[in-house]
């Protein structure tokens, strides 16, 4: 093989490689190098899917407080003057009808032409 070759760049490369491989000194780089990128990766593997988690408990938490505080709120009345208001339809219908409810069952009167 002679010298020009070497300066051809795929032979040049292919024999820094084969140089390197075969060096323990360059394996022994590759192989940290390699252990701890791996390492790496792991971790921040854990910390991605820790930091999901965590956000999924968060949310799960978030809603069913709101559940409970609208549930909550739904269930108890509303004093007013010592007297409590009730905040669902089936409490309202229970204690009779309400201003509005008359307003709409008032029938209407046809004016002389007999449209309304």
């Amino acid at each position: 093989m002679d010298a020009e070759n070497f300066l051809e760049p795929e032979v040049a490369t292919t024999a820094i490689i084969t140089a390197a491989l075969f060096s323990p000194r360059v394996r022994k780089v590759i192989r940290k190098g390699v252990v701890y990128g791996a390492a790496g990766v792991l971790v921040a593997g854990d910390v991605v899917t820790s930091f999901a988690r965590s956000l999924g408990r968060g949310m799960q938490v978030a809603a069913s407080t709101a559940a409970q505080q609208t549930q909550n709120a739904g269930s108890q009345g509303q004093q007013v003057g010592g007297e409590t208001i009730a905040t669902s339809e089936v409490e309202a219908a229970a204690r009779g009808s309400t201003p509005l409810d008359k307003a709409a069952a008032k029938p209407s009167i046809p004016d002389k032409e007999g449209t309304q």
